[in-house]
């Protein structure tokens, strides 16, 4: 946990706080290697006040992806996986979608700034949903179990980064990529024949 969230704070300071939080979400998002100046530029502070509360680019990616990984868990907990495993499968895989583009590029920030340990743990939450999920449905005969379930999360996984980064090269259009994203990755987990 940064120091930003350890100790009480005064208004203006939790304001900038906050400020810094956004702006480093949304530079982030859109360019993994945004700078601190950038942030603080678009946060509207100086490069005092946000060494001030954040002292390495570390410490503030660690505060962006812990709440990107807080906001991810609750949106996806509403998501209903009960019911056929490849309908839960392809609403769960359009829910994570879109927290996947919006915050892809914190991941990219994360593995590239945080230790392996940190950036394991971030994935833990969401994979273990998806596990659960395949093990029903590898069960149930609704997915191959001629791979292992690591190997399908892995890929599973892949899928939602390249269409993230396929979309801001503008290969797909963010419209386009739940669709392909369900498309894809349930052919890859529909059993041969």
């Amino acid at each position: 946990m940064s120091t930003a969230t350890t100790t009480p704070k005064r208004a203006d300071a939790r304001r900038n706080i906050e400020a810094i939080v956004e702006a480093a979400t949304t530079l982030l998002a859109a360019d993994p290697d945004a700078s601190m100046l950038a942030i603080a530029k678009e946060a509207g502070v100086g490069r005092v006040t946000l060494y001030g509360h954040f002292p390495s680019r570390p410490v503030l990616i660690a505060e962006v992806a812990a709440r990107a990984i807080a906001h991810t868990d609750h949106a996806l907990n509403a998501v209903d996986t009960d019911g056929d495993p490849r309908e839960a499968m392809e609403r769960l895989l359009v829910a994570t979608w879109g927290l996947t583009h919006r915050f892809g590029g914190i991941v990219v920030a994360a593995n590239q700034a945080l230790a392996p340990d940190a950036v394991r743990q971030a994935h833990e939450e969401p994979a273990r949903r998806v596990r659960m999920l395949l093990e029903r449905g590898r069960e149930q005969g609704e997915f191959t179990a001629s791979m292992p379930v690591e190997w399908q999360l892995t890929t599973i996984q892949a899928v939602l980064h390249a269409a993230s980064a396929a979309v801001h090269r503008g290969e797909i259009t963010a419209e386009q990529a739940p669709s392909l994203v369900s498309a894809t990755v349930i052919a890859a987990l529909t059993p041969p024949g």
